[in-house]
């Protein structure tokens, strides 16, 4: 197929090489070129704005860094809003705002535009290694037509009505962000308390303590990197998101609020553009712990 491609940040160049290797034709488009190179060795062509990825594509993907970034994409000079005709798919893989996401659909419908949101997640290894979970909104049979190019890219799930796919995302974010923020008091207060940092590690991969922050996430802990392919202020945007959709759901969600707060301490004191893990540096500078191990922790964006 002929594919427009915006957005070849972490996630997203590693993505759209996918699609490449899967055989499709590319035009590529972000706001660094240096980004492109790799695509373009591989055939893909390079395209100074959204309207001219657009242009004769049948499907227009774009991941880009948070809502108003989006909204430039579309609504912008050279926007897909001026480009997009009859009979194009649009697939926003950005964390957006559910309502902007449908709000964004909606306009480019009044083109005959077909739009999904499918947002992603599975760090960047699952980027690299089509391992990358799309969650998908919209109309069900747009996205099944289409399943076989996004499974290119990862599993994707087919979550119901425009903006369900943006808000499966911010439910998945959720969580993560509060595991993260358990896993590090879980450990520190195991190895303040003398228990070994291996067999506590060990210990807490299974059972009711349990997930993928402890299995993929931890390492970047004990390698003392802290993960540095996602920042604190793109967990911070995420986190804002996050609330403003528990607000509009008229939820309490007191845990949430609480880990928003201790990721903005933690980027408060370490900084913006530090990783994403750094909120388990937190926990263990406030209770005098390290949590270094000894191995070959091999970061996840390598693998």
């Amino acid at each position: 197929m002929r594919i427009g491609f915006i957005g070849l940040g972490t996630m997203g160049g590693a993505a759209a090489l996918n699609l490449i290797k899967g055989g499709h034709r590319l035009a590529v488009c972000d706001l660094d070129p240096d980004r492109a190179k790799q695509h373009i060795e591989l055939g893909a062509t390079w395209a100074d704005t959204p309207a001219m990825a657009a242009k004769g594509a049948e499907i227009v993907f774009t991941m880009v860094f948070g809502p108003k970034q989006i909204e430039q994409v579309v609504r912008g000079e050279n926007g897909l809003l001026s480009a997009m005709r009859e009979g194009q798919i649009w697939v926003d893989m950005t964390t957006n705002q559910p309502s902007l996401a449908r709000t964004l659909g909606k306009e480019l419908a009044s083109n005959g535009v077909q739009a999904v949101d499918a947002p992603v997640t599975g760090a960047v290894d699952g980027a690299r290694n089509g391992n990358m979970t799309q969650f998908a909104g919209g109309d069900e049979g747009t996205i099944e037509r289409i399943r076989p190019v996004m499974e290119l890219m990862g599993p994707m799930h087919y979550m119901g009505q425009s903006g369900s796919g943006s808000i499966t995302k911010l439910a998945s974010n959720q969580l993560w962000a509060i595991h993260a923020t358990a896993m590090g008091e879980a450990l520190v207060m195991a190895v303040k308390s003398g228990v070994d940092l291996p067999r506590a590690w060990d210990a807490l991969k299974i059972g009711a303590s349990e997930s993928w922050c402890m299995h993929h996430d931890a390492p970047s802990v004990f390698a003392g990197h802290y993960d540095p392919s996602f920042t604190l202020d793109l967990c911070q945007k995420d986190l804002g998101l996050i609330v403003e959709a528990c607000d509009d759901a008229g939820t309490a969600a007191p845990a949430t609020r609480l880990v928003r707060a201790q990721f903005e301490e933690a980027r408060q004191l370490y900084g913006g553009e530090k990783g994403e893990l750094h909120v388990v540096k937190l926990e263990e500078d406030a209770a005098g712990v390290s949590l270094r191990m000894d191995g070959n922790w091999v970061p996840h964006w390598k693998k």
